[in-house]
C-alpha cells in the first residue's frame, strides 16, 4: 500500500537544479495537522500502544521499535484506514509554499518518521503529487493486521526513519538543508542541517542547543520567511 520514493537525496548530484539548497520536511504536524499514526492508534490501536509511546518519549526504546510494535497493535480494516485518512488535514498553504521552493529550483523531500500511505494518501487528496518521500512502508497483512518495514532504518540507529542519514548525503552532493520539522522526531536531525525551520517543540529545542533556526507557525508564514531564511536574514539568532 505504498508509492515507493523515485528519488532520494543520493541522485541529487544528477539534479539539473543550479540551487545550493535542499529542503527536507517533516510530514506529521508539520504538514499534517494531526499526527496520523497517532490518530489510528487512538482511534483502532489495541491496550498497549500507549505504553510504547511513553518508552520512546522517555527515550527507552527507538522509534523503530516503538513503530513497529504499535503498527502491529492496529486493528482496523483498509477501509477503516482510507476512512480514517480522511479526516485529517494538511496546511492549507503548504502547496504554496512548495511551488515557491520548486520555482527557485530547490529539491524538497518529505523526510518522515510516519506512514508512506498515510502520506502519499493525504498529499494526493490535496494535489500534491510526485513528491519524493521517504519514510516507513506500511503492509497489509489480512484481516485487520498490519506490519510496518523500515526501509530507510540504519543498524547504528535506533530511529526508524534515519533522518541524520538524508541531510548527510545531501551535504556529500554539495547541497546545503533547510530542514522543517515540529517534534522529537526532528531534534536528532536538526543539529545536522544548515538551518532549521522549527515549529511547537523543536523550537525550544534548538534554542536550548543554539541551532540556527526559524520559527513559525504554519506554511504561510514559512512562505513569507523563505527569501530571509534562503538568504540567511530570517536566522534567530543562537543563544
Amino acid at each position: 500500500m505504498s508509492n515507493r520514493p523515485q528519488l532520494s537525496v543520493a541522485d541529487l548530484s544528477c539534479s539539473q537544479s543550479a540551487s545550493e539548497w535542499v529542503i527536507q520536511c517533516d510530514f506529521d504536524g508539520t504538514i499534517s495537522l494531526r499526527d496520523t499514526t497517532d490518530s489510528l492508534l487512538n482511534s483502532y490501536g489495541l491496550p498497549g500502544w500507549e505504553a510504547l509511546e511513553d518508552a520512546w518519549e522517555q527515550g527507552e526504546i527507538g522509534s523503530k521499535e516503538c513503530m513497529q510494535k504499535q503498527v502491529a497493535l492496529l486493528d482496523m480494516s483498509p477501509e477503516q484506514l482510507d476512512a480514517s485518512l480522511q479526516q485529517i488535514g494538511m496546511d492549507a498553504a503548504f502547496p504554496a509554499f512548495l511551488s515557491a521552493a520548486q520555482q527557485q529550483g530547490i529539491p524538497f523531500f518529505v523526510v518522515s518518521d510516519g506512514l508512506d500511505y498515510a502520506i502519499n494518501t493525504i498529499l494526493s487528496r490535496e494535489g500534491v503529487h510526485n513528491l519524493p518521500i521517504l519514510a516507513n512502508h506500511l503492509v497489509y497483512q489480512q484481516g485487520n493486521r498490519w506490519s510496518l518495514e523500515t526501509p530507510w532504518n540504519l543498524p547504528t540507529c535506533a530511529s526508524a526513519n534515519c533522518k541524520c542519514q538524508h541531510a548527510q548525503s545531501s551535504h556529500q552532493v554539495g547541497r546545503k538543508v533547510l530542514y522543517i520539522g515540529d517534534g522529537s522526531s526532528d531534534f536528532c536531525v536538526s543539529g545536522k542541517a544548515d538551518v532549521v525551520l522549527a515549529k511547537a517543540k523543536l523550537i525550544n529545542y534548538c534554542r536550548e542547543q543554539g541551532i540556527p533556526h526559524v520559527p513559525f507557525t504554519d506554511f504561510r508564514e514559512a512562505l513569507a520567511l523563505l527569501p530571509g531564511i534562503l538568504s540567511g536574514t530570517a536566522l534567530e539568532p543562537a543563544v
